[in-house]
């Protein structure tokens, strides 16, 4: 750019100090990198001309923007989000802004694109296009700015937390079944088996089972005990019912990685009571009586303090640290955005397990409590986005705690509500979003009942995401046999109808139909008959193998089928704003100031609209080639 320098270096040396210098002396200052960059420092030096600076104000630290902070004077753009938040230039420099506004929109924006990325690339920093369509992206279900959102809030575990799902689950599983034993039911033999459940499911208390919905509510897989069941079981068992998670007295979905210890001490019991090995003097057990009792046992592993304890003594065996988390959140907070910490875990547990995670990687001797406007535990979520409960202010590192009626921003507080939050820091609504791993306690309750905006963290996210390009060839072969039976079946349908026409003394579609060769219509229809059944036989074990490289028994945690979503997808399109993998650094240091545009939503007209507008531009060949890589599903359900 005119009257702007550039000189750029990497440094494999200590840290160097990074001076930015204005010819008039109007904004002299020295910065030095923090740890962020371990092996190498960056040295950056950026020389503007002062007489290009027109309306400056000689302030040091003056912003060359200006930013909407009232949401009474902001509008809404063209998506219907708020302007809240949006910049605006306070000056030029060397006219270069009137470089941008001339000439062709469309132009001038392919151009001062490739002049920021080759800017980026120059400074060593990733291309924002390159990590969008990534296993770490964020994907968007409703248009969101994140300029406009004032405050954003944070559940603790599975979100700012990453625990090892096989030690923490599994010592969970493993308290579970010492409480059983004490109880006097037979646990001997059994182990903690994560392959048996993923997210999503849902157990069916009546009946002893877990199965997989679509987004409609029909089962599409089940599984009594440990044993999976047949296609032809599942449609006998569940042909005329559809699961409603309303009914929760038989219902229970699986919310979180949380219920995963649950779910699989529970199916192994099944087990045991079909085997008889239950005593009878447990009492006459059915299903939901079994259900009750696993809960039971796993709730007091909680309360009593075991299993927390444990976790506490030991974090480095529990708690995988992001070293960039923290810094992100510093990035956050010093974006202008108020965080905010609201978790169901006691303040002496929440203390211990950021201390932990955080502190040691963040600058300048700060702890996790100066990145928080506020801090909430034992929160007590649902009911703190439903209802207000009383409020206590933590005044002592031991958590001990003193009724107050009022919270303040800077405080820690155990209890009280979200109305209480919203009103202490002035934003309501649509302006505080929360992140968190439990698609009903933090994202459904949080968006229902407050129209909080809402980002969910799916850890298994990114696996899923690896597996369905792992399997992208299998995937395409099995589209392509699809179209081909579709093909070859809609040929049969008409030469039957002309076949059974004339056997009935009517005639066919067609003239030439009715008067065709009683044996060659026959054969004919007899041939393609045969490649139907035999292109089933080659689809079917392509159909159970699909998922496999992300579960074996369930599938693909987001798809029930090949076409359809699965009954999570569907919780999650409808409550969650944005989701993402547990990698909760992306989504706030990569995104702290965007926007996020939710895609189209196809149903099954529009996807035909947008086949035929592409069909008629090129040939039949190209277009299913274009149909199997792109995995776009010819038929929608």
């Amino acid at each position: 750019m005119a009257g702007i320098t550039f000189t750029y270096a990497v440094v494999r040396t200590p840290p160097l100090p990074v001076t930015v210098s204005v010819s008039s002396n109007t904004f002299p200052s020295t910065v030095t990198f923090s740890k962020r960059r371990r092996q190498q420092q960056h040295f950056c030096q950026c020389t503007v001309d002062a007489n290009s600076v027109a309306n400056a104000v000689t302030t040091t630290g003056e912003d060359m923007f200006s930013v909407n902070t009232n949401s009474h004077d902001c509008g809404f753009d063209y998506l219907g989000q708020s302007t809240k938040g949006d910049l605006n230039l306070k000056y030029e420099i060397n006219g270069e802004v009137d470089v941008a506004r001339k000439g062709p929109i469309e132009e001038v924006a392919k151009l001062q694109a490739l002049e920021a990325e080759g800017l980026l690339n120059g400074l060593g920093i990733q291309d924002p296009s390159t990590s969008r369509h990534s296993p770490r992206g964020i994907f968007c279900t409703r248009t969101l700015n994140l300029r406009s959102i004032s405050a954003i809030g944070y559940d603790m575990d599975y979100t700012l937390m990453h625990y090892n799902v096989m030690a923490w689950e599994g010592r969970a599983y493993d308290y579970c079944m010492e409480n059983l034993k004490k109880v006097g039911f037979p646990v001997d033999g059994l182990a903690f088996d994560p392959e048996l459940v993923i997210r999503g499911l849902v157990i069916d208390k009546e009946k002893g089972n877990l199965v997989k919905a679509d987004r409609f509510g029909y089962v599409k897989r089940a599984m009594h005990g440990t044993k999976l069941l047949s296609t032809r079981a599942v449609s006998e068992i569940y042909g005329r019912e559809l699961v409603d998670l309303r009914k929760e007295s038989r219902w229970e979905f699986l919310n979180t990685l949380f219920s995963v210890s649950e779910a699989v001490a529970y199916m192994q019991m099944v087990d045991r009571l079909d085997e008889g090995m239950i005593s009878p003097d447990l009492g006459a057990l059915d299903y939901k009586g079994l259900y009750k009792a696993v809960g039971k046992a796993l709730f007091r592993a909680h309360v009593e303090g075991q299993l927390k304890s444990e976790i506490m003594s030991k974090p480095e065996l529990f708690v995988e640290p992001d070293p960039e988390l923290p810094l992100a959140l510093l990035d956050q907070k010093e974006a202008g955005k108020k965080l905010l910490l609201i978790t169901n875990s006691d303040y002496i547990y929440t203390d211990k397990m950021m201390r932990h995670s955080f502190n040691r990687f963040l600058p300048n001797d700060m702890n996790w409590r100066d990145l928080f406007e506020m801090v909430i535990v034992s929160a007590r979520k649902p009911e703190f986005f439903q209802m207000s409960h009383p409020l206590y202010e933590v005044v002592t590192s031991e958590g001990l705690m003193r009724p107050c009626f009022k919270a303040r921003p800077g405080g820690l507080y155990s209890g009280g509500s979200a109305q209480m939050v919203e009103n202490s820091l002035g934003i309501h609504g649509d302006e505080i979003l929360y992140v968190g791993d439990h698609i009903y306690t933090d994202v459904s309750v949080s968006k229902v009942h407050l129209r909080w905006r809402t980002a969910l963290i799916c850890r298994e996210l990114e696996e899923e995401y690896n597996a369905l390009i792992h399997s992208r060839e299998h995937r395409a072969l099995l589209v392509e046999l699809i179209k081909q039976k579709e093909v070859v079946g809609d040929l049969f349908n008409q030469l039957r109808l002309a076949l059974q026409r004339r056997n009935m003394g009517r005639p066919a579609q067609t003239m030439a139909a009715t008067h065709m060769d009683d044996k060659e219509l026959t054969e004919s229809v007899q041939k393609l008959l045969i490649v139907m059944q035999r292109l089933d036989e080659k689809i079917a074990p392509m159909l159970e193998q699909d998922g496999e490289h992300f579960s074996k028994r369930w599938g693909y945690l987001s798809r029930a089928g090949l076409w359809d979503k699965s009954h999570l997808m569907r919780q999650i399109e409808k409550y969650a704003d944005i989701y993402t993998s547990c990698q909760i650094s992306f989504i706030i240091h990569r995104s702290c100031i965007s926007a996020h545009r939710s895609r189209l939503w196809r149903t099954t007209h529009i996807h035909f609209t947008i086949l035929k507008s592409i069909h008629e531009s090129i040939n039949v060949a190209v277009l299913l080639k274009l149909l199997l890589v792109s995995r776009l599903p010819s038929r929608c359900c």
